[in-house]
């Protein structure tokens, strides 16, 4: 059951989405909107950075969600990326398959999740050598999208 008052018949995520505290949740919407037709990241990096969230996150939709763009002069192919991508972002042992800048994107989701004041100087360096400042910025702001709207959707239960 939800952590709110949902009216008989409606679904509760798109209840709370569509009907409740509108100007906040429209503004949201957008925020989210933007991440996935706005973000400069590759969609391996994005989906790298999302899945780790969606996990943490303990988000069922965002766990199965794949993540498809429009790539110009084609439609957007939504089995682009394989599953065994999915896997090895979870196997942090290995990371089979993944680039550095992929690991990176999970790996700076997963801390800045888990641990963002064990952000070192080290872990900066890796970043910086991998990413300008401008693709941090544009992870990070994907990153916190995720970690306050998939929070948000787990403390209400919906």
């Amino acid at each position: 059951m939800p952590n709110i008052d949902v009216p008989v018949g409606k679904d509760p995520l798109v209840y709370v989405w569509t009907e409740l505290a509108p100007p906040l949740t429209s503004a949201a919407g957008a925020y989210s909107s933007a991440v996935y037709e706005k973000s400069s990241l590759s969609l391996r990096e994005f989906e790298a950075a999302r899945i780790t969230m969606a996990r943490i996150n303990q988000c069922a939709i965002c766990i199965n969600w794949r993540t498809a763009r429009d790539v110009p002069g084609r439609a957007a192919d939504p089995t682009e990326i394989p599953e065994s991508f999915y896997v090895a972002v979870g196997d942090r042992r290995r990371w089979d398959g993944l680039t550095a800048r992929e690991q990176l994107a999970a790996e700076f989701a997963e801390r800045y999740s888990t641990d963002h004041l064990g952000m070192d100087g080290p872990f900066w360096d890796r970043l910086h050598a991998a990413y300008d400042d401008e693709e941090l910025v544009d992870l990070a702001l994907c990153v916190g999208s995720w970690l306050a709207l998939g929070r948000f959707n787990q403390v209400f239960d919906i």
